[in-house]
């Protein structure tokens, strides 16, 4: 009897163990590498997405303050004793272009801001690489109104957007072992003397004691290059740097007051890498610019351009 019931055990072979261990594996691994692929892919749109939104952010502001370039405030007749206009002028700097208050001023393939009052030294930040291209840096001057301001009513704001080494500010120190930039915003405000011509370091100056003003403010980071591109009422390219202070007075206003858009292409990296693999030194990957800017680059990280036209609606000889 009980030879019988041993007999009439059922059970699983070896074999039959290990063959449900290879299948539980291969199902494993198969699920594995869905999960793999699917989170690489959503982390690849992910990266895209932050790109994207990086040049969009970015250049929201620029075509905001772009727009108000050259803005002169205009009051009308007030009962508050005050100028029906504006008296500030724009004119440019006597020692450099950092300190040019004209509407617009775009520095071609160079990083930092120069003024000493950023607590830096003056000199703009050294690149990762000699040969980099990156970036320009753009200068916008416009003027405000504030009634509460009974010696200085009419304000003139400077906006700076420039690039440097994602550590550079504040200890102005730069790890070479780590080659990304990002993107810096400044603001200062300009006091004139009533009645003066508004000729920086003169009878005016900039002034350090605005409230609502900011130095070297990061606003993005992994930035690989920003360009900017100057038009004039016939569409063709000109180079507000060639507005010296140093420039004959028609020359400069030739130049900068006839600025009707300016083209602006900002790049991005990922903050990962992104390719599975990277490319061959016969083949890189290239970034192109509005002209002849084209970088090569030999990692995985990617790279996406935001390009916009931005017009300058309150520049123009006359204004």
């Amino acid at each position: 009897m009980k030879k019988n019931t041993l007999k009439n055990i059922a059970g699983l072979t070896l074999i039959e163990i290990l063959i449900g261990v290879v299948i539980s594996s291969i199902m494993m691994a198969a699920m594995y590498t869905t999960y793999s692929v699917v989170n690489n892919s959503y982390g690849q749109v992910t990266d895209r997405a932050k790109i994207s939104r990086s040049g969009r952010d970015i250049v929201e502001m620029l075509m905001r303050d772009i727009r108000m370039a050259g803005f002169k405030y205009m009051l009308g007749t007030n009962n508050l004793g005050f100028s029906t206009r504006s008296y500030l002028e724009f004119k440019g700097g006597h020692t450099s272009l950092s300190e040019s208050h004209d509407p617009i001023i775009i520095v071609k393939s160079e990083l930092g801001y120069t003024r000493a009052d950023l607590g830096t030294d003056p000199t703009p930040p050294p690149k990762h690489n000699a040969a980099d291209l990156c970036c320009d840096k753009i200068h916008i001057v416009y003027d405000d109104f504030n009634q509460n301001d009974e010696e200085q009513p009419y304000k003139r704001y400077k906006i700076t957007y420039f690039a440097a080494p994602a550590d550079y500010y504040p200890d102005g120190e730069i790890d070479f072992e780590d080659p990304r930039y990002a993107v810096y915003k400044t603001l200062e405000s300009w006091k004139q003397v009533i009645g003066s011509d508004g000729v920086p370091n003169e009878t005016g100056s900039w002034i350090d004691d605005c409230t609502e003003c900011y130095k070297a403010q990061k606003i993005r980071d992994h930035v690989v290059d920003m360009e900017f591109i100057a038009f004039n009422h016939e569409g063709r390219i000109i180079n507000p740097n060639d507005a010296r202070p140093d420039n004959a007075d028609a020359d400069r206003r030739a130049k900068i007051y006839d600025t009707r858009a300016v083209d602006v292409r900002l790049t991005f990296r990922s903050k990962n890498e992104f390719f599975r693999f990277a490319p061959s030194t016969s083949k890189p990957r290239l970034v192109k610019g509005l002209s002849d800017r084209t970088i090569e680059f030999l990692d995985k990280y990617l790279r996406d351009s935001v390009v916009v036209t931005i017009h300058t609606r309150n520049i123009g000889e006359g204004i």
